[in-house]
């Protein structure tokens, strides 16, 4: 089992890269959202997936042995929250950069850069 979440998070890492490379900004956001499942994913594998007994120390002993672990479960959680977070606040920014600049390709949204044909203030001085 924990082999196909391992093939799960790698295609899952793959799909994020190829999006996130991409020229239209909504394919990037939707990359980073990939990439932050991907992520959390990457945590539930490391926690201990085949343990199915609850995390309770029994009277009278100091070390659980073969319970499940609730910590990778409680870092999945707040990175959740965490990336639903960053993505609403990309969305809002790429939102108010199309509203602006009236595109939605980051190569078309450098106006603050020189263009390429110009020569450089410093070399005319």
């Amino acid at each position: 089992m924990e082999l196909l979440f391992i093939l799960a998070f790698g295609l899952m890492v793959g799909a994020a890269a190829y999006l996130l490379m991409s020229r239209n900004l909504l394919r990037m956001l939707l990359g980073l959202l990939v990439l932050g499942n991907a992520a959390n994913l990457s945590i539930f594998i490391n926690g201990r997936m085949g343990s199915g007994q609850p995390p309770i120390v029994p009277a009278g002993e100091t070390f659980l042995a073969a319970g499940a672990n609730p910590l990778p479960q409680a870092l999945i959680l707040t990175a959740i929250v965490i990336s639903f977070a960053l993505v609403v606040y990309t969305m809002v920014l790429f939102h108010h950069a199309n509203r602006r600049l009236g595109t939605m390709d980051p190569e078309a949204m450098r106006s603050a850069e020189p263009e390429a044909d110009e020569p450089d203030r410093k070399e005319a001085r």
